[in-house]
């Protein structure tokens, strides 16, 4: 048996890594100076940095499997609040961890999972920092969403006989390009996960190029397909409208999760169409809140009527309502005529659309919807939803022309989004199955 060249690869893969710890060091030393003046001086945040070196761990109950779940932010966090819930009602034995990376994650968190033993921030990449958190929560499998394949953390879970599973997977055109150029070192990482719980054949297909066993691979849908969200009874809605001072023939289109250089396009054309039609109302909910203030001067700047949520009755009469406030765009979405999702005019790749189809509400994005191909094709296929391409489409939207038509397309919005269920079952099958074959040292 030829032992060397197996020797010589084990060599390169531990140097890679190494590579990658002193980059991910650099990349830190040059980011914290930021990361501080953003969340320390301007927000007022707590930084949590002895929790991100692994120096303080929160306490687990003593007994039990321990499942660890991670998700990048806060649309991840929102995504697994069902899965996290039936795992709990079906497994009250079992010790759940939950871990994410942002601020605003970590909030989000606290507020939506309150079957979660343990919530935390992930520790920062680093085989010390990783080993110290594994060491202490000992978990039987490690559960990642969508993309969040960190190098050290797979690789110390690996050596602990953590069983890992990708869940809600996803792969981009843009990150498959860059595994695809790097081939043999994404194999070695992707090589450590047990299996991979994709979103649609396609995403499999990818993985696969890239030299991942198909045994490992499966298409279980989208957990985002499956969010619980709160339903309103009509008398609730008329009372919240009425809040709003939104008259009950007012007409209400909400923009959520936009992006910089989308509000400006989406005014001036909604300011056109309010010359047309004054029964107009625009709710903007622009991505990040700390932008409300920049949105604000853009809707006044086009002589429109603008509030804020957080300063009611400063601009009696309104047209334009800026969003700054967490956790509220749900219910916004409730109660509009039709719904705009922002993140695709501007070349981002746009965001989740499932929150407007939930409550049966025509949805319209741009054409940049690379993030969320599959839904945004598979919702226009079925009528639920349209691609806004020019400033003339947009102006039609606000024009509400054919409202009959609209309501029977939030309709088959409605109904397609049904069609999508199953993904929280799937998944929490292949994790009790992970659960039952733990191996350990």
């Amino acid at each position: 048996m030829n032992i060397a060249p197996a020797a010589g690869i084990v060599y390169i893969l531990a140097t890679v890594y190494r590579l990658y710890s002193v980059l991910l060091a650099f990349a830190l030393a040059a980011y914290l100076p930021f990361y501080y003046f953003r969340e320390r001086v301007l927000k007022k945040n707590r930084l949590f940095l002895r929790e991100r070196i692994g120096r303080e761990i929160p306490s687990i109950p003593a007994g039990g499997k321990t499942l660890w779940i991670h998700a990048v932010s806060v649309g991840e966090v929102i995504s697994l609040q069902n899965l996290v819930r039936e795992l709990k009602t079906r497994h009250p034995d079992w010790i759940l961890c939950f871990s994410t990376l942002t601020s605003t994650g970590i909030a989000v968190a606290r507020e939506k999972l309150k079957e979660v033993d343990a919530i935390f921030f992930i520790p920062l990449d680093f085989p010390r920092t990783v080993k110290r958190v594994l060491r202490a929560l000992n978990p039987a499998v490690l559960v990642l969403a969508e993309s969040e394949l960190w190098p050290n953390l797979l690789r110390e879970s690996r050596r602990r006989n953590t069983k890992i599973l990708l869940i809600n997977g996803r792969i981009s055109e843009g990150s498959f390009k860059k595994y695809a150029d790097i081939r043999p070192i994404a194999k070695s990482l992707l090589r450590n996960v047990d299996r991979f719980l994709m979103q649609t054949a396609n995403d499999v297909r990818k993985l696969e190029l890239l030299g991942v066993d198909p045994d490992r691979l499966e298409v279980a849908g989208n957990l985002k397909s499956e969010v619980r969200l709160p339903d309103f009874t009509p008398d609730e809605m008329r009372e919240f409208r009425s809040g709003l001072g939104i008259g009950e023939t007012g007409k209400v289109i909400v923009a959520g999760s936009t992006r910089k250089g989308e509000e400006e396009r989406l005014l001036r054309a909604f300011s056109k169409a309010k010359k047309i039609r004054p029964d107009l109302r625009l709710i903007l909910a622009p991505r990040h809140v700390e932008r409300a203030g920049e949105v604000e001067r853009l809707a006044s700047g086009l002589g429109l009527a603008t509030e804020r949520r957080t300063r009611p009755g400063s601009a009696p009469g309104w047209d334009v309502l800026v969003l700054d406030t967490m956790g509220e765009l749900a219910r916004f979405y409730a109660l509009s005529d039709a719904a705009f999702v922002g993140g695709s005019l501007v070349d981002w790749g746009g965001h989740n659309i499932l929150e407007p189809a939930h409550y049966g509400r025509p949805v319209f994005f741009g054409p940049h919807m690379k993030n969320f191909a599959f839904l945004a094709d598979s919702f226009i296929r079925e009528g639920g939803a349209r691609i806004l391409r020019t400033d003339a489409d947009i102006e039609d939207l606000f024009m509400l022309k054919d409202e009959g038509g609209l309501r029977a397309m939030g309709s088959r919005a409605a109904a397609h989004l049904a069609s999508l269920a199953g993904a929280t079952d799937r998944t929490i099958r292949t994790i009790e199955r992970l659960m039952e074959s733990e191996s350990r040292p």
